[in-house]
C-alpha cells in the first residue's frame, strides 16, 4: 500500500505573535494594555512567565518570583493563566491560516510557519502572499497589544509579525526582525547575505554554547560562517555542523505540515469540585477508556494526549504529552498522564476534566480491518513489540533465540516427541 505523501514547503513564512498567552488576556482585559502587567507561570503560580513591555521597562523579568516582582513594580498587574483559552484562540489561528495553505506546522504558542510552495499560483509574489496570510490572521480578531508606543485594538489587525524565506531559520529569523504588523521578506539568493547581519542570538543555542561563541570573539551569523566548517565541528561536534549551516544560509529545513484529524474527547463535569489527585487519576483512567472506545479511533494508535480542566473561579489548567510509541493501551496512556499530574498538578480544584486525542498513527493492516475495541488494538501492539524485540536478539547474537512450541504427536508415550520447538520468525 502506497503510504499518503508527506506535507512539505521548501519555501515558507514565519507568523509569530511575541507573548501570545498575554496578548489573549489584554484581548479580555483591554486596561491591562496600559499598566505593567505578567502572567503567572501555570507549573509554578509563585513565579512569573510572561511579561509585557511596560513591566520590562521596570526590570521585571521571566522567572521571577511573584515577591520580586511587586519590589521592583508595585504597580505590576497579574494574571492566572489560563492554558485552555489561549489553547483555543491559538487553534483559530491555525484553522485561519489553513485556508491560505495547507502546510502549517506550529513551532510554539503564537510562531507558526506557513509553507508557500505553489502560492504564487495564487497570489503571485512573495509580498502578495504574506498580505493574503496576514488578511487570514486579521479575521481571526486578535489579540490587543501595547508594543512600545503602538497600541492595536482586538477589531484591528493583530501585532503579527511576518517573515519570509527559504526554510524555516531564514523565515524565522525575518519575522524576529520585522516590525508589529509589518513583514520582511528574503529573496531566494540573498539568504547569506541577510543572515551575515543577525546577531547569534537568532541560532538556537544553549546558553553554554552561547558564551563559549561570544568567547572567541564572534557576534554575528556572519563572523561564525567565516570561519572554516571544519573548525567549528571540531570545537562543537555535530551540533556546530548544523549550527555553522544555518549560519551561512547552506541549510534550508522545510516546512512540514500534517494533516489535522478530528479529535477524539471525553468529558466529565463533577457535581462538586475535586482536588484529591487520587480521584483526578481515577477519573482521567475512565474518560481515557472511553475515548479509546470511541468507534473513530478504530485501526488508529494514540500518538499525542492533551488533558483539560476547567477550575474554580474561571482559571483552566492544561497538559499535552507526545506518546513516543503510539498505543491503544489504556495503562500506557494513563501511566504517561498521572506522571504529568504529578509535576503539574491543578492549582485549584477542578470542576470539569477532559482527556483529548490530538494525534494518531495508523495501525497494522489487521489492526485497521479487524480491531474493534482497545482489547484487540492492544493486542496487536503486543505482537509488534514482541516482532521488535527478537530482531533485536537476532542482531545481537545472530541467532535466533526465540521459539515456538507446536504439538507434534501428542499421542506420543516420550515426552520429547510430544511437541517440538520453531524459530520465532519477526
Amino acid at each position: 500500500m502506497t503510504g499518503k505523501p508527506r506535507l512539505e514547503s521548501s519555501c515558507g513564512a514565519c507568523c509569530w505573535i511575541p507573548l501570545f498567552a498575554l496578548r489573549c488576556e489584554e484581548a479580555r482585559r483591554p486596561e491591562l494594555a496600559a499598566h505593567p502587567s505578567a502572567l503567572l507561570s501555570p507549573e509554578d503560580p509563585r513565579r512569573l512567565w510572561q511579561v509585557s513591555p511596560l513591566a520590562r521597562h521596570a526590570g521585571v523579568k521571566p522567572g521571577l518570583t511573584v515577591s520580586q516582582a511587586i519590589g521592583l513594580c508595585p504597580a505590576l498587574r497579574l494574571c492566572e493563566p489560563d492554558p485552555v483559552h489561549y489553547d483555543e484562540q491559538f487553534t483559530r489561528l491555525l484553522t485561519a491560516l489553513r485556508d491560505v495553505s495547507p502546510v502549517i506546522e506550529a513551532a510554539e504558542l503564537g510562531r507558526v510557519f506557513v509553507g508557500t510552495d505553489g502560492l504564487e499560483r495564487l497570489y503571485g509574489a512573495p509580498e502578495n502572499q504574506v498580505a493574503e496570510i496576514k488578511t487570514a490572521v486579521g479575521r481571526t480578531g486578535g489579540p490587543a497589544v501595547s508594543d512600545c508606543n503602538i497600541t492595536v485594538r482586538p477589531s484591528a489587525c493583530p501585532p503579527v509579525r511576518l517573515g519570509w524565506g527559504r526554510g524555516k531559520f531564514v523565515s524565522w529569523v525575518a519575522a524576529s526582525g520585522a516590525r508589529p504588523g509589518q513583514a520582511v521578506i528574503v529573496q531566494p539568493g540573498g539568504e547569506a547575505a541577510f543572515l551575515a547581519l543577525q546577531p547569534l542570538a537568532v541560532l538556537p543555542l544553549d546558553p553554554d554554547t552561547h558564551r563559549r561563541l561570544r568567547q572567541l570573539g564572534l557576534r554575528t551569523l556572519g563572523d561564525l560562517a567565516a570561519l572554516p566548517e571544519e573548525a567549528v565541528v571540531a570545537q562543537f561536534g555535530r551540533a556546530g555542523r548544523r549550527l555553522w549551516r544555518l549560519a551561512a544560509g547552506a541549510l534550508a529545513e522545510p516546512i512540514v505540515g500534517r494533516e489535522m484529524p478530528e479529535p477524539i474527547v471525553a468529558a466529565l463535569a463533577f457535581f462538586s469540585p475535586v482536588a484529591d489527585r487520587e480521584m483526578l487519576a481515577q477519573a482521567l483512567e475512565q474518560l481515557i477508556e472511553r475515548a479509546l472506545k470511541h468507534p473513530r479511533r478504530t485501526g488508529w494508535r494514540v500518538q499525542q494526549v492533551r488533558v483539560r480542566a476547567e477550575l474554580e473561579r474561571g482559571a483552566s489548567w492544561l497538559v499535552e504529552t507526545v506518546l513516543k510509541d503510539a498505543t491503544a493501551e489504556r495503562g500506557r496512556i494513563a501511566a504517561r498522564l498521572k506522571t504529568r499530574l504529578e509535576q503539574s498538578p491543578p492549582a485549584k480544584a477542578v470542576e470539569r476534566l477532559a482527556v483529548e486525542f490530538t494525534g494518531f498513527a495508523p495501525g497494522t493492516a489487521e489492526l485497521q480491518l479487524f480491531a474493534r475495541d482497545a482489547s484487540a488494538a492492544a493486542r496487536a501492539g503486543r505482537r509488534r513489540a514482541l516482532r521488535h524485540a527478537a530482531e533485536e536478539i537476532q542482531l545481537r547474537l545472530h541467532r535466533t533465540m526465540l521459539h515456538h512450541v507446536i504439538e507434534v504427536q501428542p499421542w506420543s508415550r516420550f515426552p520429547e516427541r510430544r511437541y517440538a520447538l520453531i524459530d520465532f520468525e519477526a
